[in-house]
């Protein structure tokens, strides 16, 4: 029945290229000439943070500038796109363009991009939205990328880990220094789901990372509450040319 559901449904909206909009074959994917044009993160990257770094692959640890100097409070971050030109175009598809299809092909590319660092019994958590904001927005994009996350790694998921206490101001234009300020303390884990991270993994789950505030600010509120090692991932990040 739901095959037969989703073929009729094809048949009525046949699957468009996430970037250009153009038919493609497979559905929520990408056609050619955008799948050649979304800058992936691959290589050398920060195991800290995720961003990429001049230099060839050879499979040893390797540490940004930044993270050495001022090192987050997770263990591991990564992304699966750079925030440019197609990349770009897709989270920002996803976050206010009502694009939620998006979800499931980003879930896979970054399912790719943390298939070697996720411990067993790992935890997923997503960013959380004010409820202002998600009556406004009427969802969670970093929820949606949780949700299909945990479905093709096979960990855990609990979308309401994570609370946030306040409503904070839109962080685009602000300094790094601002972010870091504004967030501080904003989220807090939920005390009815405070059990569910004793000692254990988690990985928090955002659609974007820029200056990494408001992923510190869920970290730290997840190790405040007892967790174990946390790492991050994002569908893409914010990166100077290398």
């Amino acid at each position: 029945m739901l095959s037969q559901l989703q073929t009729a449904v094809g048949l009525i909206y046949p699957p468009v290229c996430l970037g250009c909009n153009q038919p493609v074959e497979k559905t929520a994917g990408l056609c050619g000439p955008c799948w050649r044009e979304t800058a992936f993160i691959g290589g050398t990257v920060c195991d800290r943070c995720g961003v990429p770094l001049p230099g060839n692959d050879v499979g040893e640890m390797a540490h940004c500038d930044a993270c050495m100097t001022d090192p987050p409070p997770w263990v591991q971050g990564r992304s699966a796109l750079l925030y440019r030109g197609i990349g770009r175009k897709i989270v920002l598809g996803l976050k206010h363009g009502d694009r939620q299809e998006i979800a499931r092909p980003a879930a896979l590319w970054m399912a790719r991009a943390v298939a070697k660092t996720l411990p067993k019994d790992t935890l997923i958590a997503p960013v959380p939205l004010h409820w202002l904001r998600l009556v406004k927005r009427r969802y969670n994009q970093s929820a949606l990328l949780g949700k299909a996350l945990a479905r093709e790694t096979g960990q855990s998921w609990c979308p309401d880990l994570l609370q946030r206490l306040r409503r904070t101001q839109p962080l685009e234009g602000k300094t790094r220094a601002e972010r870091f300020a504004m967030l501080e303390g904003a989220i807090t884990v939920h005390p009815k789901r405070a059990e569910r991270l004793q000692g254990r993994s988690v990985l928090i789950v955002d659609d974007v990372m820029t200056s990494g505030a408001t992923l510190c600010s869920a970290a730290k509120a997840c190790i405040d509450a007892g967790a174990g090692s946390i790492r991050v991932v994002t569908l893409a990040r914010v990166a100077k040319d290398t």
